[in-house]
């Protein structure tokens, strides 16, 4: 039987961008302004996705960020204006758990 583990207010949102200098500004802009602890950029990533209309398929980065869930709205909201596509992805997902040590030190870094 699997025990109950505690919820925790950090989350993992996860962004793509048109390209890794994209990602990197992003990213740069959300660690100043301390709205994520940490972010990792995956390229390239194969996308497949419906738009305008048609099934469309590019090649993006996938940046995957951690921060905490009552910052989502003001990252969301600056991931929008810095973001080259007309409607970004940003995806929250909660994180259920984690080391004590990890989520000390995102908690010391987040604002």
């Amino acid at each position: 039987m699997a025990k109950n583990l505690p919820n925790t207010d950090f989350i993992i949102v996860l962004v793509t961008t048109a390209n890794k200098e994209e990602a990197k500004k992003i990213s740069q802009v959300l660690l100043k302004e301390k709205l994520i602890a940490c972010a990792n950029i995956i390229n390239p990533v194969t996308s497949f996705f419906h738009w305008s209309g048609k099934i469309d398929r590019c090649e993006e980065c996938l940046v995957v960020m951690k921060s905490r869930m009552d910052l989502f709205s003001e990252l969301a909201q600056r991931v929008k204006g810095l973001h080259s596509y007309e409607v970004p992805e940003v995806l929250a997902f909660p994180i259920v758990a984690g080391s004590e040590a990890y989520l000390n030190w995102m908690s010391g870094v987040l604002k």
